[in-house]
């Protein structure tokens, strides 16, 4: 196995790549990208944050484990690994036909404004909270029945606050599923959050279902159906002048979801695009909302701007764009989850640029702000075992400690 200290990812692909005699045009058009993203990856230009196009990748390259390309510190072997504790439970319930939840398995029928506010509550914890995995997986299952068996008895208002419950409720599923690896999971619970939307015809459900569907397609690679789902959802669902802010922060979103779709699949210009117009519905709306959890406002277009430049490989226009963002504390409207993202790509850029003290400087605010979810970044991985390459008197204990945190000493 490759020496985990001497290679990142990219440099592990492109060597496993070459010796398989492989172009690298064959290799990105086989995993759905386009040559010259595959070129980027391999040049530490942009990360592969997805596990399932990990193991696309692997396969392709006749690789039987994941730590081949990620480092020893990750033990993914194809042929089956390891899931999250809670994962049996919630799969038992997305299999189950939804007639069967509350009254085949577990579940008593809440208040609809009960139940709204249980989905509100785990949203809480899986946004606010360091530790949240353990948490927010033991209460998914019994969520699921309790909502299921609800809406069978709500009628009128009470229906439609079921139901909007429950499309919440399974974009949290789709979230936290994505987020432990179960992509096939993830996405069965964005399907059914977008035909429960369709059903109530509710442009503001559909956009935000839509978007959720989105964000499962672009993290397995599928950024072409992505990129035509965002863009078909927002001719659908186009606001009018007397939109409210929900609908505004929902439509938004989905702008959001079509710009890093759009970059990954090397349409930038088309990524430039959507983000203008989606700067013009931020500053429309004039705030920052969390509206079905799809985080919009003017503040995560301008950490999109810093994205979009990083995945075009342009590091230093990446830090000047995030120089204009103040990155919200913890706790407020934005999710942890959605500011810790943002501080690795941050992170990323001065990494580029060889900025070695920028790039500890934002892993130490990663760190302080998640602590758990620092761990499952790759990127995160790659710069702190680049540190340890070039150790200086004056941070060898912090990078040190850093390392043994996210598990890449070996």
């Amino acid at each position: 196995m490759i020496n985990p200290t001497a290679m990142t990812t990219g440099e592990r692909i492109r060597y496993y790549r070459t010796k398989a005699g492989r172009t690298q045009a064959s290799v990105a058009g086989l995993v759905g990208r386009s040559e010259d993203w595959l070129s980027k990856v391999e040049r530490n230009v942009i990360a592969i944050d997805s596990l399932s196009m990990l193991i696309r990748i692997a396969r392709e390259l006749d690789i039987d484990n994941i730590a081949d390309l990620v480092g020893p510190s990750v033990d993914l072997s194809l042929a089956g690994g390891p899931e999250h504790d809670s994962v049996p439970a919630i799969r038992r319930a997305l299999n189950a036909p939804p007639s069967a939840l509350g009254s085949g398995l577990p579940g008593e029928p809440l208040a609809p404004r009960e139940l709204d506010e249980r989905v509100t509550e785990a949203w809480g914890v899986y946004e606010t909270r360091t530790e949240r995995y353990g948490p927010v997986g033991a209460m998914l299952p019994g969520l699921l029945a309790e909502s299921y068996a609800t809406l069978r008895q709500a009628s009128g208002d009470g229906e439609r606050t079921a139901m909007r419950a429950l499309v919440s409720l399974l974009h949290l599923h789709q979230v936290f599923l994505r987020r432990v690896g179960e992509r096939t999971l993830s996405l069965r619970a964005a399907d059914r959050a977008m035909q429960i939307a369709d059903e109530t015809e509710d442009p503001v459900l559909i956009a935000a279902a839509a978007w959720n569907v989105c964000g499962v397609l672009t993290s397995s690679g599928e950024v072409g159906d992505s990129l035509e789902l965002a863009r078909r959802t927002i001719d659908h669902c186009r606001p009018d002048e007397d939109a409210t802010p929900e609908h505004l922060s929902a439509y938004g979103a989905l702008h959001l979801a079509g710009v890093i779709a759009a970059v990954r699949h090397s349409k930038a210009p088309t990524a430039w695009d959507l983000l203008a117009r989606a700067r013009e519905i931020a500053r429309r709306l004039g705030t920052d909302r969390n509206d079905f959890h799809t985080s919009f406002g003017p503040t995560n277009v301008r950490m999109h701007g810093v994205h979009l430049a990083a995945e075009e490989g342009d590091a230093h226009e990446a830090l000047r764009l995030a120089d204009d963002v103040e990155v919200p504390e913890p706790g407020g409207v934005l999710p942890l989850e959605r500011t810790t993202r943002y501080l690795v790509e941050v992170m990323h850029a001065h990494r580029l640029t060889g900025d070695d003290f920028g790039t500890l400087h934002v892993l130490r605010q990663i760190m302080e702000a998640s602590p758990e979810e620092i761990r499952y970044f790759p990127l995160v991985r790659e710069a702190v075992q680049g540190l340890l390459k070039r150790p200086r008197p004056q941070t060898r204990k912090e990078v040190h400690g850093l390392a043994e945190h996210v598990g890449v000493l070996g």
